[in-house]
């Protein structure tokens, strides 16, 4: 009896187990970019919510050059409304005006993620998406302001769209110490820097002082303004501190503009002599390390 030889396929190698990839649930994929989608509309929201320039040491602006007041390249954003004046005062004895800026003068903010020391929370309402911007205040703001107001009108003049800087203002003037608020649709358009020009408050430009971090601001009243450094996260700031002796030394000046250019200069030649100390102290020191290191160094022939 003769077998038949059963011809046996060998079997095919088998390739490792490789973990199939698991579907990703189509609930987690929409959530993940609604979520990607939120943070771009806050960085495109935070931007719209500021001034167009950097908020970092007033060095770093591109200054613009001083501009004519009939110039061909100004334009107003709004017309209505950057050409309309203030209401005139109420109080019986006409006051002097200041104008401060908002981000980086009084106040600092910033979109999520909060930062770890803030003062309060505005979530406006821009585009249809609500916001949350976490404000820190500048030391000393609320005794600034509350000081100042007895003695001048004050004006909040800003280039941060009204959504946004009508809430932190809310926030901040408690006692209702400010006079009025300015916001982007006052400014004008020079060259893409929003500028405020004074000449449009319907004031006495000798009686009127701005003081804000960024010079492209006052680019049109230069000799108007007191310039701010930004502030950001410091506790120990003074800025405002300084610019209260100041303005209480301003009781009874006619024309304003020379008490700014005094101050000015005293500030400047403040900074000199600041650098001239510390540049003395080196040098003692430094002459102290040689005669130590000679006392020390035996020299040999």
């Amino acid at each position: 009896m003769v077998s038949k030889a059963i011809k046996k396929t060998p079997p095919k190698p088998t390739k490792p187990h490789r973990g199939r990839r698991s579907k990703k649930s189509p609930i987690k994929t929409v959530s993940s970019l609604i979520h990607s989608c939120h943070r771009r509309l806050i960085k495109i929201f935070s931007k719209l919510a500021r001034i167009a320039t950097p908020h970092k040491k007033i060095h770093n602006y591109q200054v613009l050059p001083k501009t004519p007041a009939c110039g061909a390249t100004r334009r107003c954003l709004f017309s209505a409304a950057a050409n309309r004046p203030l209401p005139p005062q109420t109080s019986p004895e006409e006051k002097p005006t200041i104008v401060l800026d908002l981000d980086e003068t009084l106040v600092h903010s910033k979109p999520d993620p909060p930062p770890e020391r803030y003062d309060f929370v505005v979530r406006p309402v821009i585009g249809g998406v609500k916001v949350d911007f976490y404000v820190s205040k500048r030391p000393y703001v609320d005794e600034f302001l509350d000081i100042l107001s007895k003695k001048f009108e004050i004006v909040v003049f800003t280039a941060g769209i009204e959504e946004y800087a009508s809430l932190v203002l809310s926030r901040l003037d408690r006692k209702s110490v400010i006079s009025h608020r300015l916001y982007r649709d006052s400014c004008r358009e020079i060259e893409g820097k929003f500028v405020k020009d004074l000449g449009g408050l319907g004031r006495d430009l000798k009686r009127v002082v701005i003081v804000d971090d960024n010079p492209n601001s006052y680019v049109l009243q230069p000799e108007n303004a007191v310039p701010i450094s930004p502030f950001i996260d410091d506790v120990r700031d003074g800025e405002l501190r300084r610019l209260v002796e100041f303005f209480e030394g301003c009781d009874g000046v006619e024309d304003l503009r020379d008490a700014v250019k005094v101050y000015l200069s005293d500030g400047n030649e403040q900074v000199v002599e600041e650098e001239d100390e510390e540049e003395e102290e080196l040098v003692e020191d430094f002459g102290e390390r040689v005669a130590a290191l000679r006392a020390n160094t035996t020299i040999s022939v």
